[in-house]
């Protein structure tokens, strides 16, 4: 059929000759052959659309993925950092350590050729701690895998990150408060720390160092200066290495001012040469804000520790059918208070 005789043909017998004609040549569309042919569309005016109205494209297309990745903030670590000291005590299979102590005895009688009064002698304790292994898992499958890396995230090592993070978190948190149930103590927590002084502001007129002024927040440093040298008379000097500890909301006020126009800060670093201000959220209690004042040292000897049996074991990794998994340790010893009475504290400003 020549086409001058196809176009004098109604639609339904135009189909009708298609129709015939694919069942000829073996042409077979499947049911959509309405979509390549429709006699009621002309070739030069098209008065209705057969696809989806759409003045655009899939969205995704027009997003862009920043490859720099955003990291969710944590509150910080610092409890090695105030204490000053980290250090490993023992190895993972150890579980308990003492920690000798010895004192010197002595006393004297008078003077004879023949007598034999006085003596010397030494006296030792052996303090004990207990140590507490701790662990943490990290999982990936080879589909996840695959995913987050069209997203352009290394999920195995993001995993890892998130697997030290976790033990170091944890970590510090023994750090400042030791493991309930064990001879395991912390910095804010050791039986053996003295009772912790009341601001004089807050005696006096139940305000803290919100509404203090920088003499009355300066007089409370002043006591827990005081107190060492109840503590340790004659040990403590005012150019020692201290460390003055608090919660970064504490530590706000001391830029409160005298009536000389002059702040704490600036008091405490002409009087005490050698005290460093350290701060960290663990110091903002239930019970209210709390300050030490910590000499960092004596005669070599440090005042505290915060100790480890383990940091970072990583144990082998398991391979299942279509996915990973490992194990990562550590163990604390929480920390270490040689000399207690080296800390002072106050609670409630």
């Amino acid at each position: 059929m020549v086409r001058d005789e196809f176009l004098k043909l109604s639609p339904a017998e135009q189909r009708a000759a298609l129709e015939q004609y694919r069942q000829q040549q073996g042409i077979v569309f499947m049911g959509a052959q309405d979509q390549f042919y429709n006699p009621d569309v002309a070739m030069d005016a098209q008065p209705s659309m057969i696809t989806a109205s759409n003045s655009g494209i899939p969205a995704f297309l027009s997003t862009f993925v920043d490859p720099k990745l955003i990291e969710i903030l944590v509150q910080p670590m610092k409890a090695a950092i105030i204490v000053g000291d980290e250090v490993k005590k023992g190895d993972w299979t150890t579980d308990t350590a003492m920690f000798p102590v010895i004192e010197s005895t002595g006393q004297v009688n008078a003077y004879g050729d023949y007598a034999e009064g006085g003596s010397s002698g030494a006296n030792s304790n052996f303090p004990q701690r207990q140590s507490f292994l701790y662990q943490t898992f990290t999982r990936w499958g080879e589909r996840e895998l695959e995913k987050a890396g069209l997203a352009r995230i290394d999920w195995a090592a993001r995993q890892n990150i998130a697997s030290a993070l976790t033990l170091n978190k944890f970590q510090n948190k023994t750090y400042f408060f030791g493991v309930s149930g064990l001879q395991n103590y912390g910095l804010l927590n050791d039986p053996s720390l003295s009772a912790a002084l009341t601001p004089a502001t807050k005696a006096a007129g139940g305000i803290a160092w919100s509404k203090a002024t920088g003499l009355e927040v300066y007089a409370d440093i002043q006591a827990l200066y005081a107190q060492l040298q109840v503590q340790m008379p004659g040990l403590v000097e005012l150019d020692s290495s201290m460390t003055l500890a608090m919660s970064p909301g504490s530590e706000v006020y001391l830029t409160n001012t005298t009536q000389y126009n002059v702040n704490v800060s600036d008091m405490l670093k002409k009087n005490f040469p050698n005290l460093k201000v350290e701060t960290a959220p663990e110091y903002a209690t239930g019970s209210g804000n709390l300050v030490q004042l910590i000499v960092d040292e004596y005669e070599g000897q440090r005042t505290a520790s915060c100790a480890f049996n383990e940091k970072m074991r990583a144990h082998p990794v398991i391979i299942d059918s279509s996915s990973f998994k490992q194990k990562k340790s550590q163990g604390t010893w929480g920390t270490v208070i040689f000399r207690p009475g080296f800390i002072s504290q106050m609670l409630g400003v």
